[in-house]
């Protein structure tokens, strides 16, 4: 009996959770009530304030699983590629498909919420700008595996690695900008041709980049945030 309260428990802060990564992508984590979506899901508001505490914890733990989906989304179709900037223009266009294919409808989600929170002390911008860090950092430490396994063709330092990743980040982010903004994804294919020239003109092996990128798969449809898919907590 206990086993299956807690299994029912699991299963409804799943349910909300998804909920709400799909409402804070696109009216921010403030735009979250506790209330409004025990009514949207028809749940008891006791059980969702018994799951939760409070606003500020359930935009932390919306902030927790729009990581987790990132992370399933972008890094973890990668991780197990060898070093070099090849590694790193996959991580790319697994990010461009990401926020292209509006896997949460209002387009990135860091980039949304960091935008909400950048100038609001707090846990919730602490966490956001953690997150956020993490994923420059995790870019740069590639970039940097890439360095040492000679994947340059010029010598570079630590800080023209910091230079390129910021220069990834830059077009891969306006990218998503323009597109939220918009409603084209015409703006992707620049980005990843922009990225694309800058590795291939770093490279010591151009062979293993391709010399343009694949058409991508979202950029003849129209985007409409209302015909996004549900967002889905990985398993």
């Amino acid at each position: 009996m206990a086993d299956g309260r807690v299994e029912r428990g699991n299963q409804t802060r799943r349910t909300v959770l998804e909920r709400t990564m799909s409402i804070a992508s696109v009216d921010g984590l403030e735009g979250l009530s506790l209330g409004k979506i025990a009514t949207d899901l028809g749940l008891s508001k006791s059980g969702v304030f018994a799951l939760f505490g409070s606003k500020e914890d359930l935009q932390l733990a919306t902030v927790h699983a729009a990581r987790a989906v990132f992370v399933d989304e972008v890094v973890r179709p990668v991780r197990d590629e060898p070093a070099g900037l090849a590694k790193v223009w996959r991580l790319c266009e697994s990010w461009i498909d990401y926020s292209g294919r509006r896997v949460f409808p209002g387009g990135c989600f860091f980039y949304s919420v960091a935008a909400e929170f950048d100038s609001r002390p707090g846990p919730v911008h602490d966490e956001v700008a953690k997150i956020r860090g993490d994923w420059t950092r995790h870019l740069e430490r590639l970039l940097e595996e890439a360095r040492v396994a000679g994947g340059f063709r010029e010598p570079v330092d630590s800080a023209d690695v910091e230079q390129l990743a910021f220069e990834i980040m830059a077009m891969m982010e306006l990218a998503n900008a323009h597109s939220v903004l918009h409603g084209s994804t015409v703006d992707y294919g620049r980005a990843a041709r922009g990225i694309l020239a800058r590795l291939r003109a770093a490279t010591a092996a151009p062979e293993e980049l391709p010399e343009r990128p694949p058409v991508l798969a979202f950029a003849a449809a129209d985007f409409s945030a209302a015909d996004a898919p549900v967002v889905r907590l990985p398993a």
